[in-house]
């Protein structure tokens, strides 16, 4: 089978096509034939070889990814004859092998892909939505909500757009050139504003009204956060979920008074609780997809284009979630 192997860590073009042995299903296991992996920043991160909280750097030489959808076309012993043929969705946890024509998973991780949406769409939701629906748990959006989100043309913008607005907030939704802002107020955002223009913070006063936003969703960090944060009013939050630009420098830029500060990570799952929280996010994503509330924005590239994927997102040259299509 084809697939993307890495065989030294650094820059994109470390990221090759090679004829590889086929995975086997073991026990428990089935094999998918792969219509759709997901990239994710972290996967850059990893293919540079830096090393963060979690998931540890993989042994060289690895095939990346830990998103797939596709079809299941074969089964380890034990697992389910009914999942033969079933299309379907998967986080592959910390074993990567996404980037392939095949992948093997637990069948007890898999999820049914609903009728409405395709593979890409599914992988979409299986990780950036199952992210977004852990955000906004700590969000208690609705009609007197004023949601300011950065990055609002990327995946998880894209849907805390959409969930606010169908909340009845109002959204202003924050983009890096014409295009990127036009996708957001097609989007549904009440305001969409170019965080390129210096002048955007005063476009979003004026807009408000001199009224001020109730919450921030952040996932950039840097000079974008830092003026977002000053449009909140007094009881507003700033729900810190990432830093592309850069790190929060111990939170002091971005405080302010009356304002409260929450960085998620892990406690979005303590929240989400239950046995299985990361299924339980990734069945809330799913259905919210399957019921038409929410749409998945997604950038698709084919797998033989890994490296050029992995360049577009790193240069944030990208809308949406991205995606490689074998």
């Amino acid at each position: 089978m084809r697939a993307i192997r890495l065989h030294a860590f650094g820059p994109a073009e470390n990221l090759t096509l090679e004829e590889v042995e086929e995975p086997r299903p073991g026990p428990g296991q089935v094999r998918i034939a792969v219509r759709a992996a997901g990239v994710h920043l972290l996967d850059t991160a990893l293919r540079e070889g830096v090393q963060g909280p979690a998931p540890e750097l993989s042994a060289l030489p690895t095939v990346p990814g830990r998103e797939v959808a596709g079809v299941v076309e074969s089964l380890g012993e034990g697992a389910p004859e009914g999942l033969l043929g079933v299309r379907v969705v998967v986080h592959l946890g910390f074993a990567p092998g996404g980037y392939a024509e095949l992948a093997v998973a637990d069948h007890a991780r898999l999820h049914e892909i609903p009728g409405n949406l395709d593979f890409a769409e599914a992988v979409a939701m299986i990780g950036t939505g199952r992210t977004t629906m852990g955000i906004l748990q700590f969000a208690d959006l609705g009609p007197d909500s004023v949601a300011v989100i950065p990055a609002a043309a990327g995946g998880i913008g894209t849907l805390l757009v959409q969930y606010a607005k169908n909340a009845g907030a109002t959204v202003i939704g924050l983009a890096g050139g014409p295009e990127k802002t036009a996708r957001v107020a097609a989007n549904g955002a009440d305001l969409a504003v170019d965080y390129r223009d210096p002048r955007w913070p005063a476009k979003v006063r004026a807009h408000l009204g001199g009224g001020g936003a109730t919450v921030v969703f952040d996932g950039v960090g840097g000079d974008v956060a830092r003026e977002a944060v000053a449009l909140l009013g007094p009881g507003g939050r700033h729900l810190v979920f990432g830093w592309s630009g850069e790190g929060l420098q111990d939170g002091a830029p971005y405080l302010v008074d009356g304002v409260s500060q929450q960085v998620l990570g892990p406690v979005m799952m303590e929240k989400a609780g239950g046995p299985d929280p990361v299924r339980t996010l990734e069945l809330r994503a799913l259905t919210e997809a399957a019921e038409g509330r929410l749409a998945p924005a997604v950038h698709r590239f084919p797998l033989t284009a890994a490296a050029v994927a992995h360049r577009a997102l790193e240069t944030r040259a990208t809308t949406g979630k991205v995606v490689l299509e074998p």
